[in-house]
């Protein structure tokens, strides 16, 4: 199956990672890669290396959040990154050791520039048998919506972050 969760709403990857929980909890394998997140830990990491460490992977390949200020990286570095990120994502797919590959942030890679459409199209023809696969971001293409199983969008209604309210521990990150 392939599921995107996509949309300018919160809780793209907490639904990522809801999915991964549930599938934990029938013992079967996850594989998390994160695009464009740097190496800065977050609540899903502690939880996982606490609980979950026998049964979900967890990979940061970004070098941070695509130009924020501050963010110190040039466009080519954050590509060629997310080209690593691609290829280490296909090498996980190929490796038959897990039922549910979630692709975190890729939607926005490609939104962006940092990954090519075509390329990540390309990925999904070659998703083996038996392995669900999960693309997060915003902007979701019409291609990828159509390819596609299940899509769900978030919705920004309201968000602290429109009072310019700091992100909460446990809740944003």
């Amino acid at each position: 199956m392939l599921i995107i969760y996509t949309g300018n709403g919160k809780g793209k990857t907490s639904a990522a990672l809801g999915t991964v929980l549930r599938a934990a909890g029938y013992l079967k394998r996850s594989c998390i890669v994160q695009f464009i997140k740097d190496g800065t830990e977050y609540g899903e990491h502690h939880a996982i290396s606490h609980n979950l460490k026998d049964l979900v992977d967890v990979f940061q390949a970004g070098i941070g959040f695509y130009k924020l200020p501050g963010d110190g990286h040039s466009e080519a570095d954050h590509k060629k990154a997310a080209s690593e990120a691609m290829k280490f994502a296909r090498k996980k797919m190929g490796s038959k050791k897990y039922d549910i590959l979630v692709l975190d942030e890729v939607l926005t890679a490609v939104m962006v520039g940092l990954v090519e459409e075509k390329e990540l199209l390309d990925l999904l023809e070659g998703v083996p048998d038996g392995l669900h696969l999960i693309l997060t971001g915003r902007g979701a293409t019409k291609a990828l919506i159509d390819r596609a199983d299940l899509v769900t969008e978030m919705l920004e209604v309201k968000h602290p972050f429109q009072k310019n309210e700091p992100a909460s521990e446990g809740i944003d990150y």
